[in-house]
C-alpha cells in the first residue's frame, strides 16, 4: 500500500499548496503522515452520509474539495455535526487532505476545467501566479461571438442541469468572460477591473446581483455545487493515475443539497 506521503505528494504536485487563498484551510486536516493509503475517496463536501460511506468502504483517506474542518473549532463532541463526522472519521482511522482553493487555481484545475467546457478562447488567469503564469486566481477568456443567453445554455447543458441563473439581457454579448468557482460574488470589482463583461460563476447573493447589473455586468450562476463538483471526478481520476496501488474513487453520497422543486414535480 502507498504510504500517504506518497498520496499527499501527489496531490500537491496536481493543485500546489501555495496556491490556495490566504484566508483558506488546505493540506492534511486529520491524519499522521505514517500512515498508508489503499483506498481514497473523493468529495466536494464530506458530510456525514460521505463520512458513513468513507467507513462502509473502508478507506484510509477522504480527500475533500470544502476543508472540515474550517473554522477553528473549541470542542469535538456529538453536540454538533461536524463533531459528530469528525469523530466517525477519527474513531475510523481515515485522513482528511483538502487541496479547496489550490484545485481551483491549479493548471488544469476547475476554473481551467469550466472554461474548456464554456468554449472560451485565450484563457489566463486574472491574478497570475508568480512562479507558474499559467496557474492562479479565477480565469478569463473570450466567447467569440456567444450571447449570454447562448453561454447560459451551454453551460446548462455542459453540466446537466435543469437550468442556471442569469443576469442581464440574454440577448447582450457575452464578451470576455471571468470565471470564479464556487462563490464569485465577491469577486465583482476584480471582475470588472480585468475588463470581463460577463461572470460565470457557482453562486452569488441577491445584493451581489444587484451590484454586478448595476456595473453592466452580466452574470451566469450554475449554483455552488454544480460548478465545482464535477472536478472531483477529474481529480479522483488523476490521483489515481499518479499513485500506483491507489484505489481512488470519487464519492456516490456526494449529492447537491439543494434541489429544484418544479409544478410537474
Amino acid at each position: 500500500m502507498p504510504p500517504l506521503s506518497n498520496v499527499t505528494a501527489a496531490l500537491e504536485s496536481i493543485a500546489p499548496l501555495r496556491l490556495a487563498a490566504d484566508w483558506d484551510v488546505v493540506g492534511l486536516l486529520v491524519g499522521g503522515r505514517r500512515q498508508t493509503v489503499e483506498r481514497a475517496i473523493v468529495c466536494l463536501s464530506l458530510t456525514p452520509e460521505v463520512a458513513a460511506e468513507a467507513v462502509a468502504r473502508r478507506a484510509d483517506l477522504v480527500v475533500t474539495h470544502h476543508p472540515l474542518p474550517f473554522r477553528p473549532v473549541a470542542r469535538i463532541t456529538e453536540a454538533t455535526g461536524t463533531g459528530r463526522v469528525l469523530l466517525d472519521i477519527v474513531a475510523a482511522g481515515i485522513g482528511v487532505w483538502s487541496s479547496h482553493t489550490a484545485w481551483d487555481s491549479a493548471v488544469g484545475g476547475i476554473n481551467d476545467q469550466l472554461a474548456e467546457m464554456a468554449g472560451l478562447s485565450a484563457v489566463a488567469p486574472l491574478l497570475p501566479d508568480v512562479v507558474e503564469p499559467r496557474s492562479g486566481f479565477g480565469r478569463g477568456g473570450d466567447a467569440g461571438a456567444a450571447t449570454l443567453g447562448d453561454l447560459a445554455r451551454r453551460m446548462t447543458a455542459a453540466l446537466g442541469l435543469a437550468g442556471v441563473s442569469v443576469v442581464g439581457d440574454v440577448g447582450r454579448a457575452a464578451g470576455r468572460v471571468g470565471i470564479v468557482c464556487g462563490s464569485g460574488g465577491g469577486s465583482i470589482d476584480s471582475i470588472v477591473a480585468a475588463g470581463c463583461a460577463t461572470l460565470l460563476t457557482g453562486e452569488l447573493k441577491l445584493h451581489e446581483a444587484l451590484e454586478a447589473r448595476a456595473d453592466g455586468l452580466g452574470v451566469i450562476a450554475v449554483g455552488h455545487h454544480a460548478s465545482e463538483r464535477f472536478a472531483m471526478d477529474v481529480l479522483a481520476a488523476r490521483l489515481a493515475a499518479a499513485v500506483p496501488g491507489l484505489d481512488c474513487r470519487t464519492a456516490a453520497a456526494d449529492d447537491d443539497p439543494l434541489a429544484w422543486i418544479g409544478p410537474m414535480c
